[in-house]
Protein backbone atom coordinates (compact mmCIF):
# COMPACT_ATOMS: atom_id res chain seq x y z
CA UNK A 1 0.00 0.00 0.00
CA UNK A 2 1.39 3.73 -0.91
CA UNK A 3 2.55 5.41 2.31
CA UNK A 4 0.71 8.17 1.54
CA UNK A 5 -2.62 5.98 0.95
CA UNK A 6 -1.44 4.55 4.64
CA UNK A 7 -1.38 8.37 6.10
CA UNK A 8 -4.54 8.89 4.92
CA UNK A 9 -5.97 5.99 6.46
CA UNK A 10 -4.25 6.66 9.46
CA UNK A 11 -5.87 10.10 9.89
CA UNK A 12 -9.66 8.73 9.08
CA UNK A 13 -9.40 6.14 11.45
CA UNK A 14 -7.71 8.48 13.95
CA UNK A 15 -10.09 10.87 13.20
CA UNK A 16 -13.07 8.98 12.95
CA UNK A 17 -12.12 7.13 16.19
CA UNK A 18 -11.89 9.66 18.36
CA UNK A 19 -15.31 11.33 17.33
CA UNK A 20 -16.85 7.42 17.76
CA UNK A 21 -15.50 7.33 20.91
CA UNK A 22 -16.81 11.03 22.55
CA UNK A 23 -20.11 10.49 20.66
CA UNK A 24 -20.69 6.70 22.19
CA UNK A 25 -19.23 7.63 25.56
CA UNK A 26 -21.58 10.94 26.47
CA UNK A 27 -24.69 8.89 24.62
CA UNK A 28 -23.43 6.20 27.09
CA UNK A 29 -23.51 7.99 29.67
CA UNK A 30 -26.58 10.22 29.23
CA UNK A 31 -28.81 7.42 28.52
CA UNK A 32 -27.66 4.61 30.27
CA UNK A 33 -25.48 5.24 33.44
CA UNK A 34 -26.76 8.36 34.47
CA UNK A 35 -30.69 8.58 32.26
CA UNK A 36 -32.18 12.22 32.46
CA UNK A 37 -35.30 10.75 32.11
CA UNK A 38 -35.61 9.52 35.69
CA UNK A 39 -36.82 10.23 38.95
CA UNK A 40 -33.92 13.07 39.48
CA UNK A 41 -32.96 14.65 36.11
CA UNK A 42 -30.97 17.19 38.30
CA UNK A 43 -28.76 14.78 40.28
CA UNK A 44 -28.19 12.71 37.39
CA UNK A 45 -27.01 15.62 35.18
CA UNK A 46 -24.66 17.16 37.92
CA UNK A 47 -23.20 13.26 38.54
CA UNK A 48 -22.35 13.14 34.71
CA UNK A 49 -21.24 16.12 34.38
CA UNK A 50 -18.85 15.27 36.78
CA UNK A 51 -17.52 12.09 34.65
CA UNK A 52 -17.80 13.70 31.36
CA UNK A 53 -14.25 15.76 31.86
CA UNK A 54 -12.52 11.84 32.59
CA UNK A 55 -14.15 10.97 29.58
CA UNK A 56 -12.22 13.31 27.31
CA UNK A 57 -9.29 13.00 29.79
CA UNK A 58 -9.33 8.73 29.03
CA UNK A 59 -7.68 8.61 25.52
CA UNK A 60 -4.49 11.12 26.39
CA UNK A 61 -4.11 8.94 29.81
CA UNK A 62 -4.37 6.35 28.78
CA UNK A 63 -1.61 6.71 25.58
CA UNK A 64 0.70 8.81 28.00
CA UNK A 65 0.56 5.57 30.34
CA UNK A 66 0.75 3.08 27.15
CA UNK A 67 3.57 4.93 26.24
CA UNK A 68 5.81 6.80 28.67
CA UNK A 69 4.79 5.25 32.29
CA UNK A 70 4.75 1.36 31.22
CA UNK A 71 7.80 1.94 28.97
CA UNK A 72 9.67 3.64 32.67
CA UNK A 73 8.30 1.27 34.63
CA UNK A 74 9.11 -2.09 31.78
CA UNK A 75 12.74 -0.56 31.63
CA UNK A 76 13.58 -0.60 35.66
CA UNK A 77 12.53 -4.21 35.91
CA UNK A 78 14.75 -4.68 32.98
CA UNK A 79 17.31 -3.31 34.73
CA UNK A 80 17.20 -5.21 37.35
CA UNK A 81 18.39 -8.54 35.51
CA UNK A 82 21.26 -9.89 34.29
CA UNK A 83 22.34 -9.94 29.99
CA UNK A 84 20.25 -12.80 29.02
CA UNK A 85 17.48 -11.68 31.26
CA UNK A 86 17.00 -15.26 32.82
CA UNK A 87 18.44 -14.21 36.79
CA UNK A 88 17.63 -11.17 38.67
CA UNK A 89 20.33 -9.56 40.11
CA UNK A 90 18.64 -6.31 41.93
CA UNK A 91 21.20 -3.34 41.62
CA UNK A 92 23.93 -5.93 40.18
CA UNK A 93 23.30 -3.62 36.80
CA UNK A 94 23.68 -0.44 38.29
CA UNK A 95 26.64 -1.36 40.53
CA UNK A 96 28.56 -2.61 37.62
CA UNK A 97 28.17 0.73 36.03
CA UNK A 98 29.70 2.79 38.97
CA UNK A 99 32.59 0.79 38.76
CA UNK A 100 33.38 0.84 34.53
CA UNK A 101 35.78 3.80 34.31
CA UNK A 102 33.40 4.33 30.87
CA UNK A 103 30.26 4.93 32.26
CA UNK A 104 32.45 7.46 34.95
CA UNK A 105 34.05 8.94 31.70
CA UNK A 106 30.74 9.01 29.67
CA UNK A 107 28.78 10.73 33.11
CA UNK A 108 31.48 13.17 33.57
CA UNK A 109 31.83 14.06 29.72
CA UNK A 110 27.79 14.68 29.80
CA UNK A 111 28.60 16.76 32.94
CA UNK A 112 30.78 18.77 30.68
CA UNK A 113 27.97 18.88 27.62
CA UNK A 114 25.56 20.29 30.64
CA UNK A 115 27.75 22.93 31.67
CA UNK A 116 28.96 24.41 28.44
CA UNK A 117 26.39 23.99 26.01
CA UNK A 118 23.56 25.70 27.85
CA UNK A 119 25.34 28.41 29.71
CA UNK A 120 26.92 29.40 25.94
CA UNK A 121 23.93 28.76 23.73
CA UNK A 122 22.06 31.09 26.15
CA UNK A 123 24.79 33.65 26.49
CA UNK A 124 25.25 34.06 22.34
CA UNK A 125 21.40 33.57 21.33
CA UNK A 126 20.99 36.47 24.11
CA UNK A 127 23.61 38.39 22.59
CA UNK A 128 22.60 38.07 19.29
CA UNK A 129 19.09 39.17 20.38
CA UNK A 130 19.94 42.78 21.85
CA UNK A 131 22.21 43.20 19.03
CA UNK A 132 20.36 42.34 16.00
CA UNK A 133 17.56 44.20 17.22
CA UNK A 134 19.43 47.29 17.05
CA UNK A 135 20.38 46.84 12.81
CA UNK A 136 18.21 47.44 10.25
CA UNK A 137 19.01 44.70 8.53
CA UNK A 138 18.24 42.78 11.69
CA UNK A 139 15.54 40.19 10.54
CA UNK A 140 17.74 38.55 7.90
CA UNK A 141 20.39 38.27 10.23
CA UNK A 142 18.45 36.63 12.83
CA UNK A 143 16.72 34.14 9.64
CA UNK A 144 20.50 33.00 9.02
CA UNK A 145 21.78 32.16 12.71
CA UNK A 146 18.13 30.34 13.37
CA UNK A 147 18.97 28.49 9.85
CA UNK A 148 20.98 25.57 11.49
CA UNK A 149 18.05 24.60 13.48
CA UNK A 150 16.40 23.62 10.69
CA UNK A 151 19.20 20.96 9.72
CA UNK A 152 19.30 17.48 11.47
CA UNK A 153 22.17 16.63 13.68
CA UNK A 154 23.37 14.18 11.74
CA UNK A 155 23.55 16.87 8.76
CA UNK A 156 25.31 19.50 11.01
CA UNK A 157 27.99 16.89 12.14
CA UNK A 158 28.86 16.09 8.41
CA UNK A 159 28.88 20.02 7.87
CA UNK A 160 31.43 20.63 10.53
CA UNK A 161 33.58 17.29 9.85
CA UNK A 162 34.57 18.88 6.62
CA UNK A 163 35.27 22.35 8.93
CA UNK A 164 37.41 19.76 11.25
CA UNK A 165 38.87 17.84 8.60
CA UNK A 166 42.80 17.29 9.05
CA UNK A 167 43.35 17.97 5.33
CA UNK A 168 44.27 21.78 4.97
CA UNK A 169 42.39 21.83 1.60
CA UNK A 170 39.14 21.01 2.95
CA UNK A 171 39.08 21.51 6.49
CA UNK A 172 38.88 25.24 7.78
CA UNK A 173 40.77 24.36 10.93
CA UNK A 174 43.65 22.89 9.78
CA UNK A 175 43.61 25.87 6.65
CA UNK A 176 44.44 28.29 8.98
CA UNK A 177 46.69 26.62 11.35
CA UNK A 178 48.84 26.55 8.18
CA UNK A 179 48.04 30.39 7.26
CA UNK A 180 49.77 30.66 10.60
CA UNK A 181 52.67 29.08 10.53
CA UNK A 182 52.08 25.40 11.18
CA UNK A 183 53.55 22.76 9.23
CA UNK A 184 51.58 19.58 9.96
CA UNK A 185 47.62 18.58 9.94
CA UNK A 186 46.04 18.54 13.36
CA UNK A 187 42.84 15.95 13.57
CA UNK A 188 41.57 18.26 16.34
CA UNK A 189 39.00 14.74 16.78
CA UNK A 190 41.40 13.03 18.07
CA UNK A 191 43.06 15.25 20.93
CA UNK A 192 41.67 13.74 24.29
CA UNK A 193 39.30 16.13 26.02
CA UNK A 194 39.33 19.31 24.17
CA UNK A 195 37.88 17.09 21.34
CA UNK A 196 34.76 17.35 23.35
CA UNK A 197 34.34 20.74 23.16
CA UNK A 198 34.90 20.89 19.21
CA UNK A 199 31.73 18.53 19.78
CA UNK A 200 30.05 20.94 21.80
CA UNK A 201 30.63 23.92 19.31
CA UNK A 202 27.77 21.72 17.09
CA UNK A 203 25.45 21.70 19.86
CA UNK A 204 26.11 25.69 20.14
CA UNK A 205 25.61 26.40 16.47
CA UNK A 206 22.69 24.72 15.96
CA UNK A 207 21.05 26.02 19.28
CA UNK A 208 21.97 29.02 19.39
CA UNK A 209 19.24 30.14 17.39
CA UNK A 210 16.80 28.64 19.02
CA UNK A 211 17.89 30.92 22.41
CA UNK A 212 17.94 33.87 20.43
CA UNK A 213 14.14 33.68 18.55
CA UNK A 214 12.76 32.80 22.20
CA UNK A 215 15.02 35.87 23.80
CA UNK A 216 14.47 38.67 21.02
CA UNK A 217 10.77 38.12 21.39
CA UNK A 218 11.20 38.67 25.22
CA UNK A 219 13.53 41.78 24.86
CA UNK A 220 10.53 42.84 23.01
CA UNK A 221 8.13 42.80 25.19
CA UNK A 222 9.96 44.91 28.04
CA UNK A 223 8.11 47.96 28.63
CA UNK A 224 9.76 50.67 27.13
CA UNK A 225 8.93 52.80 30.40
CA UNK A 226 11.71 50.98 32.72
CA UNK A 227 14.05 51.73 29.58
CA UNK A 228 13.67 55.40 29.11
CA UNK A 229 13.65 56.09 32.90
CA UNK A 230 16.96 54.62 33.18
CA UNK A 231 17.90 56.60 30.34
CA UNK A 232 16.66 59.64 31.97
CA UNK A 233 18.72 58.53 35.08
CA UNK A 234 22.05 58.56 33.32
CA UNK A 235 22.58 54.84 32.79
CA UNK A 236 24.85 53.22 30.39
CA UNK A 237 23.95 50.83 27.31
CA UNK A 238 25.72 48.51 29.79
CA UNK A 239 23.78 48.86 32.71
CA UNK A 240 20.35 48.98 30.51
CA UNK A 241 21.54 45.30 29.70
CA UNK A 242 22.52 43.65 32.29
CA UNK A 243 20.62 45.31 35.36
CA UNK A 244 17.20 46.33 33.69
CA UNK A 245 16.92 43.66 30.67
CA UNK A 246 18.30 40.50 31.85
CA UNK A 247 16.67 40.84 35.17
CA UNK A 248 13.00 41.38 33.68
CA UNK A 249 13.55 38.20 30.82
CA UNK A 250 15.46 36.20 33.70
CA UNK A 251 12.31 33.64 34.11
CA UNK A 252 12.69 33.00 29.93
CA UNK A 253 16.43 32.99 30.14
CA UNK A 254 16.06 29.75 32.95
CA UNK A 255 13.36 28.56 30.80
CA UNK A 256 15.69 28.66 27.72
CA UNK A 257 18.57 27.13 29.62
CA UNK A 258 16.60 24.13 30.97
CA UNK A 259 15.35 23.41 27.61
CA UNK A 260 18.73 23.07 25.87
CA UNK A 261 20.13 21.14 29.53
CA UNK A 262 17.14 18.72 28.27
CA UNK A 263 18.29 18.43 24.78
CA UNK A 264 21.68 17.82 26.02
CA UNK A 265 21.44 14.82 28.02
CA UNK A 266 19.59 13.08 25.31
CA UNK A 267 22.27 14.19 22.48
CA UNK A 268 23.63 10.74 20.42
CA UNK A 269 23.78 12.08 16.82
CA UNK A 270 26.57 14.44 16.57
CA UNK A 271 28.85 11.77 19.18
CA UNK A 272 27.97 9.35 16.70
CA UNK A 273 28.77 10.77 13.75
CA UNK A 274 31.54 12.47 14.54
CA UNK A 275 33.75 9.78 16.98
CA UNK A 276 31.34 6.95 17.58
CA UNK A 277 32.26 7.72 20.84
CA UNK A 278 36.17 7.04 20.81
CA UNK A 279 38.51 9.24 21.60
CA UNK A 280 37.52 9.75 24.94
CA UNK A 281 34.10 11.62 23.26
CA UNK A 282 31.63 8.91 25.10
CA UNK A 283 28.34 10.16 26.55
CA UNK A 284 25.94 8.62 28.27
CA UNK A 285 23.33 7.49 24.95
CA UNK A 286 26.35 6.47 22.92
CA UNK A 287 27.65 4.67 25.94
CA UNK A 288 23.74 3.01 26.29
CA UNK A 289 23.79 2.39 22.60
CA UNK A 290 27.35 0.21 22.74
CA UNK A 291 25.51 -2.11 25.37
CA UNK A 292 22.17 -2.59 23.22
CA UNK A 293 22.05 -4.90 21.83
CA UNK A 294 25.29 -6.92 23.92
CA UNK A 295 23.82 -6.36 27.65
CA UNK A 296 20.15 -5.56 27.35
CA UNK A 297 20.10 -5.27 31.21
CA UNK A 298 22.85 -2.48 31.67
CA UNK A 299 21.83 -0.85 28.03
CA UNK A 300 18.39 -0.19 30.23
CA UNK A 301 20.15 0.93 33.40
CA UNK A 302 21.95 3.55 32.10
CA UNK A 303 18.59 4.50 30.22
CA UNK A 304 17.28 4.73 33.67
CA UNK A 305 20.19 6.60 34.73
CA UNK A 306 19.80 9.26 32.14
CA UNK A 307 15.81 9.85 33.40
CA UNK A 308 16.95 10.28 36.92
CA UNK A 309 19.12 13.30 35.70
CA UNK A 310 16.46 14.53 33.20
CA UNK A 311 13.88 14.72 35.33
CA UNK A 312 14.75 17.52 38.07
CA UNK A 313 15.41 19.84 34.92
CA UNK A 314 12.15 19.17 33.31
CA UNK A 315 10.52 19.80 36.63
CA UNK A 316 12.09 23.00 36.75
CA UNK A 317 11.41 23.51 33.59
CA UNK A 318 7.65 23.34 34.01
CA UNK A 319 7.93 25.12 37.24
CA UNK A 320 9.43 27.97 35.20
CA UNK A 321 7.01 28.03 32.17
CA UNK A 322 4.22 27.93 34.80
CA UNK A 323 5.65 31.25 36.43
CA UNK A 324 6.17 32.83 33.08
CA UNK A 325 2.26 32.03 32.29
CA UNK A 326 1.51 33.85 35.35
Amino acid sequence: MSPIIQGLLTIVIGVGGCVGYFYASNLLLDKVIFPVQSKNPGKNINRANMVRPWLFLFPAMFALTLYLIYPVVGSFYRSLFNRSGDEFIAFGNYVSLGQDPGFRTAFLNNFMWMLVVPAASTFFGLLVAQLTDRLKWGNIAKSLIFMPMAISFVGASLIWRFMYANNPDIGLLNAIRFAMGATEALDVLQVQFWNNFFLMVILIWIQTGFAMVILSGALRGIPEETIEAAIIDGANPFQIFFKIKVPQIMGTIVVVWTTITILVLKVFDIVYTMTGGNFGTEILPSYMMSYMFRDDGRATAVAFVIMIIVLPVMVWNIRQARAEMK
